[in-house]
């Protein structure tokens, strides 16, 4: 028996959402010296970043589940592919609330 498995995107996630840089620079002495700058991100930027990551994470799924509920429909499972296809449905609701909440943010 095979099995045919799409596995097309990482569930690894970063989120240290502060920016850190450092460089340095020479004053006028001829004397160098190096500066760590971190600029934490303020509550309404690290969500604008947390609803763009979760709707393109959410979209995935919801296109993985279509997949899936048509594989299901080609081997005669139309029960379980409805269950799929909802599933797909309900991540379209999903994304739809979460970019609602993006354009508020953005507002």
């Amino acid at each position: 028996m095979t099995h045919d498995h799409d596995h097309s995107h990482d569930h690894s996630h970063d989120h240290n959402y502060s920016q850190d840089h450092d460089h340095s620079h020479t004053h006028g002495t001829g004397q160098a010296h190096s500066h760590d700058h971190t600029h934490e991100l303020t509550f309404e930027q690290k969500l604008e970043k947390l609803f763009s990551h979760w709707i393109d994470h959410n979209d995935s799924h919801k296109d993985t589940f279509y997949t899936w509920a048509g594989r299901a429909k080609e081997a005669g499972l139309d029960k379980i592919a409805a269950n799929i296809e909802k599933a797909g449905k309900l991540s379209e609701d999903v994304t739809l609330q979460l970019r609602d909440a993006l354009n508020k943010l953005k507002g």
